[in-house]
């Protein structure tokens, strides 16, 4: 036994090398290699690198005393990527330089951090090609994020080696000819605004649409290919076989003359035999759709299907005050793809007769009868108040169904948190984001009191399911649809079930689960950061956002977790801490010491706009409500380690 123990030792030598560097010089040789490092001050080889689950070194992810990460986003930092020096952290995982200002080429070697498991390289200043065997060996690697950078050249084909591989974004750079013939199961890849071209991989034909626009691409789930070209014919065929043609032009056109007025004669009586363009309306209107990039993202086998199962293929209204219009002017307006999520893409249309409409198209409720989905789309039809968005109508076949709504003219809360605001429109300041949570409150209570038998009355709320109308106030999205919802489905892609209690109790989740939604979309109204554990399919907890802001309060209430684009409101401080507890509150993994919605509904609309330089201190005793904790050890987990 002993000489097993040993034996293993040494194995464990060999497969993570010899050196002597600590974890700690290797970081600070690391750190040499960057420019405008100031975020990295802290590094200091005197400060152990972890305590527990908190990185002592700023940009440090660590789980139960143990470094097994980099997050140095958002730091401003450019240089030199030193993979040489990376490599030689054996327990390193997931790297993440997202939001700086690196540029040049890809960093080399990459494939030498053979154990790496997710990779994101977005928003930066990348340039130049990519190698074709940069990603070879990594055979644990699970996300690549290459978005928005300026990449040319081929896609690496090392990429569909990856088995492993399930998130892959590299929308909005320039890269060139065919996507490579990846295979993986249940990849999420999106490719928008490149310059590829030919076919779109079988294995990724049931991603959405949207994932490909901006390029050359055809097949599934864009339009079909074209026919392939016939092979040239080599010129002196060519010549022969005019030579021939003329020969029997000469041979045959007496003969023509001769039946000349026949064939004029017959020629007119064809004429009026044509179809008028009326009565061809039918294909006319799907040439129109789909030569013309019109359609509403419905495939022409779909728009056929629409056109031929009256009376299924009939649009039901639930919005009384709302003008009225039929599938087939859907059809025709001028579309525009709005997003795509896991639920269903969303689009735009803007009517001939004026109004605009957003239309979503759901695949996942195939179990639902029809009778059930008629009652369930009746329901949340005759629901009004100023903080849901109105169902204006529904369309059902068993296989998969439509649902309009009105447009919101501000697009998402998601929107405006994370994506660069458009010309002219400064980002949300603190009064507004009071605003539209305490407009979040006021629609999930009026959820909740509509529908009291509903285990989950909103059971999807995220920042991208929170509208905004001309004035910016919030409106409630895709709410009340987990009963429709194929249970599979629901279970990896709707956020409730991304709660700790679903992954504790088989997926048993309660009214307060809409209120962990909730927090969780507090911290990131009030942080300013997306909540990466929305990106997961399965099961696992939104933890990293809620422990981000745990960690960094836990020792001492502080304004530092805030978006900078909120701290200019003055004398407001005070408030946004007490909306910050009001969050975490939400947000406690013990569902029994979790506050209910009323609860939380009471506290946000006791906020106010200015704390009128109240005294900090007097709000401390707040957080007696609040658990510093939250969680075990066990229960703890990062996304991006996959």
């Amino acid at each position: 036994m002993r000489w097993t123990i040993v034996l293993h030792v040494l194995l464990m030598c060999v497969i993570f090398g010899s050196s002597d560097d600590s974890e700690a010089e290797i970081l600070l040789d690391f750190k040499k290699s960057l420019s405008n490092a100031g975020a990295l001050s802290n590094w200091n080889e005197e400060v152990s690198l972890c305590t527990g689950d908190k990185g002592n070194w700023n940009g440090l992810l660590c789980l139960k005393g143990s470094f097994f990460g980099l997050r140095l986003e958002s730091m401003g930092l450019s240089g030199i990527i030193d993979v040489e020096s990376l490599s030689k952290l054996p327990y390193l995982r997931t790297v993440s330089f997202m939001n700086n200002n690196f540029n040049g080429p890809f960093p080399g070697n990459m494939n030498k951090m053979s154990s790496l498991r997710a990779l994101y390289l977005s928003n930066n200043n990348f340039s130049g090609e990519i190698p074709e065997d940069a990603f070879k060996g990594m055979n644990l690697m699970r996300r690549v994020y290459l978005g928005n950078n300026h990449f040319m050249g081929k896609i690496p084909k090392s990429l569909a080696g990856l088995s492993k591989l399930v998130d892959l974004q590299l929308q909005n750079n320039k890269f060139v000819g065919r996507i490579p013939n990846l295979k993986q199961k249940d990849l999420i890849a999106n490719f928008t605004n490149n310059k590829l071209e030919g076919p779109i991989p079988s294995a990724l034909s049931d991603e959405p649409s949207s994932s490909f626009a901006g390029n050359n691409l055809c097949g599934a789930p864009m339009a079909e290919c074209p026919p392939s070209k016939k092979k040239s014919v080599p010129k002196v065929a060519i010549i022969v076989a005019a030579a021939v043609a003329i020969a029997l032009a000469i041979i045959i056109i007496s003969s023509l003359l001769l039946h000349r007025q026949n064939r004029s004669k017959s020629k007119a009586s064809n004429i009026r035999k044509q179809p008028s363009a009326e009565t061809e309306n039918n294909e006319t209107w799907i040439k129109y759709n789909y030569d013309q990039k019109k359609e509403v993202g419905l495939p022409k086998h779909t728009t056929d299907k629409y056109k031929k199962t009256e009376p299924a293929g009939k649009l039901h209204f639930v919005k009384n005050d709302t003008e009225r219009f039929e599938l087939q002017d859907l059809l025709r307006a001028s579309a525009e793809v709005l997003g795509s999520g896991s639920s269903g893409s969303s689009y735009k249309a803007i009517l001939l007769s004026g109004p605009a409409v957003v239309v979503k198209r759901y695949k996942q409720m195939s179990n639902v009868g029809k009778a059930e989905f008629y009652e369930h789309m009746r329901n949340l039809g005759s629901l009004s108040h100023p903080n849901l968005l109105p169902l204006v109508a529904f369309y059902y076949t068993k296989e998969e169904k439509l649902l309009i709504n009105d447009f919101a003219e501000n697009g998402s809360l998601a929107s405006h948190l994370h994506s660069n605001p458009k010309r002219n429109q400064p980002r949300l300041d603190w009064p507004t984001r009071l605003r539209i949570i305490k407009g979040v409150a006021k629609g999930l209570e009026h959820l909740y009191k509509a529908f009291p038998n509903l285990p989950l009355p909103h059971g999807h709320l995220k920042s991208s399911n929170v509208l905004l109308d001309e004035t910016f106030a919030p409106l409630l999205a895709d709410y009340g649809l987990v009963p429709m919802m194929n249970k599979e489905h629901a279970h990896h892609f709707m956020v409730a079930y991304k709660s700790p209690e679903s992954s504790q109790n088989d997926h048993r989740l309660t009214r307060k689960t809409d209120v962990w939604c909730l927090g969780i979309l507090i911290l990131e109204l009030l942080t300013g950061k997306f909540p990466a554990n929305y990106l997961r399919q399965g099961k696992g907890g939104n933890a990293d956002l809620a422990s981000w802001v745990n960690s960094v309060v836990r020792e001492e209430w502080t304004g530092e977790v805030f978006d900078n684009a909120m701290k200019r409101t003055k004398n407001a401080e005070a408030e946004m801490l007490k909306l910050l507890k009001i969050g975490m509150c939400c947000c406690e993994w013990n569902v029994d010491r979790r506050w209910d919605l009323n609860e939380a509904i009471a506290k946000i609309d006791g906020l106010k706009e200015g704390n009128n330089d109240e005294d900090q201190s007097s709000y401390a005793s707040d957080g007696e409500a609040y658990s510093s904790k939250g969680m075990t050890d066990d229960e703890f987990t990062f996304s991006v380690t996959g």
